[in-house]
């Protein structure tokens, strides 16, 4: 079987890839285990404030204005629903809070993204004296329902292959010849299965596990995101997810109590309704230490690639990396110098 690209991985990086080789027409064969689980337990927000701080996410307005059409594109492609247009609302928890949400709303970066007014809270099993900041232009991707009904495309092109990669049979020529498949590039976008490969292994990848409740709250009644020292996200039907904890020594993606006990806490600070958990999940979030994603091509094998890293913003990222990673190899263009793994190579001389 000859194909220009081989995929590893079906996460949010390997499918926004996939659909820049299907807008150039370019043959592909996809390899996914399900080892990794971020994308699928991902609370799949796309926000670009960092609500914790008051500022801008890393190129926020290049990512949502190449992301949320292709996310409308997906949609029709796939018959499904994926894009939930909702707002998200910082619960202030003093004054100096708001004032502060009030600085940086003035700020010629952010005005465009947050709201100036300060909303009052009108939902009794909310606790929020202080009122809520608007965040516009904000919304959820199911990414759940995304991966699965594109693997299910997958399948029905004969596309994927669902089993592990076995890097000790790639071989690596003028061509890639791996098992019965011949490719001209491989990419490597498999999450947290990185830290395994024998190409990459050596760059600086973290990891850092989190996890997320589902609840039924049929009381509560709430249309939008609540950021507050948990996010609580409506999904329907009286269902809210709850996330997310951050982890850096566990590396498993078994749910643990500790970790519910945790939301459950912070969760309860702010909810004044009856609920009950529904659903635990658990997965390994892809992090670098300077919080940029990892793309290029390895130092030695110019056809073997790398698209991974994406931390918590995936749903905003991966469409923007994709589209760099592509060029890249296609055309020559050069990478955003802060998501390059060139970086590290030069730190490190």
């Amino acid at each position: 079987m000859n194909v220009d690209y081989i995929i590893v991985g079906c996460g949010l990086a390997g499918i926004h890839f996939c659909e820049q080789l299907k807008a150039h027409h370019k043959t592909f064969m996809v390899f996914d285990d399900q080892s990794q689980q971020s994308s699928i337990v991902a609370g799949g927000l796309y926000n670009p404030v960092v609500l914790k701080r008051f500022t801008s996410v890393w190129k926020s307005d290049e990512q949502l204005q190449l992301a949320l059409p292709m996310y409308q594109a997906l949609e029709r492609d796939l018959q499904v629903k994926l894009d939930y247009k909702i707002p998200v609302l910082r619960r202030f928890t003093s004054i100096e809070e708001q004032n502060n949400w009030l600085i940086a709303s003035d700020h010629p970066t952010l005005s465009k993204h947050l709201s100036p007014s300060i909303i009052k809270n009108n939902n009794t099993f909310i606790e929020a004296s202080f009122g809520f900041g608007k965040v516009l232009h904000t919304g959820r991707i199911d990414t759940a329902t995304l991966i699965s009904a594109y693997k299910n495309q997958l399948k029905e092109t004969k596309a994927l292959i669902e089993e592990a990669f076995e890097y000790n049979l790639l071989k690596s020529e003028t061509q890639l010849q791996y098992k019965n498949i011949t490719a001209n590039h491989i990419v490597f976008a498999e999450g947290f299965g990185l830290k395994k490969n024998v190409f990459f292994k050596d760059l600086p990848l973290n990891e850092a596990k989190g996890e997320l409740l589902t609840i039924h709250a049929p009381d509560l009644k709430m249309n939008f995101i609540l950021k507050s020292s948990v996010f609580l996200i409506p999904l329907g039907h009286d269902l809210y997810r709850v996330g997310a904890t951050y982890d850096w020594k566990d590396k498993s993606n078994a749910i643990t109590s500790q970790a519910k006990e945790e939301l459950l806490n912070k969760l309860k600070t702010f909810l004044k309704c009856d609920f009950k958990v529904v659903n635990h999940v658990a997965g390994i979030r892809p992090t670098v230490i300077d919080r940029r994603p990892l793309v290029g091509s390895h130092s030695v094998h110019f056809n073997i690639h790398v698209l991974n890293g994406l931390g918590t913003r995936g749903v905003m990222i991966a469409p923007y990396v994709a589209k760099q990673l592509y060029r890249f190899i296609e055309h020559g263009l050069a990478l955003d110098e802060e998501v390059d793994i060139s970086r590290f190579r030069k730190a490190s001389r």
